[in-house]
């Protein structure tokens, strides 16, 4: 029996195609700013084939990596915005649906003290 993730192997088709854009989006970056791929593990302090599983969009390289991509490329603003529960429309309305409708009286009934 394997202990692999199975995400690793097979992600909704989705997933997979974000991810390959993602890294082909960060390999144009990388190339636009005329760094080869040494340079780009040198400064977020990673190895050469962590990046190029990175711009082929592996799911198996960690978010680390992205994001230290990001950074390095100056890419990262807005990424503390991904998934961010102040644009999350469809969490919000679920946690709506979840609230009482109507306040109820405690079983010891109502205190007077203030």
């Amino acid at each position: 029996m394997s202990n692999r993730n199975p995400l690793l192997t097979t992600q909704p088709f989705e997933v997979e195609q974000a991810l390959k854009r993602l890294g082909a989006n960060l390999r144009v970056a990388r190339l636009r700013r005329r760094l080869t791929l040494q340079e780009a593990a040198a400064k977020i302090g990673t190895g050469v084939r962590a990046v190029a599983d990175a711009e082929k969009g592996k799911p198996s390289t960690g978010i680390a990596v992205y994001a230290a991509l990001l950074w390095a490329y100056g890419l990262l603003n807005g990424f503390e915005l991904l998934a961010d529960p102040q644009t999350d429309s469809e969490g919000a309305a679920l946690a709506l649906a979840r609230e009482p409708t109507r306040a109820r009286v405690g079983r010891g009934g109502l205190s007077n003290d203030f």
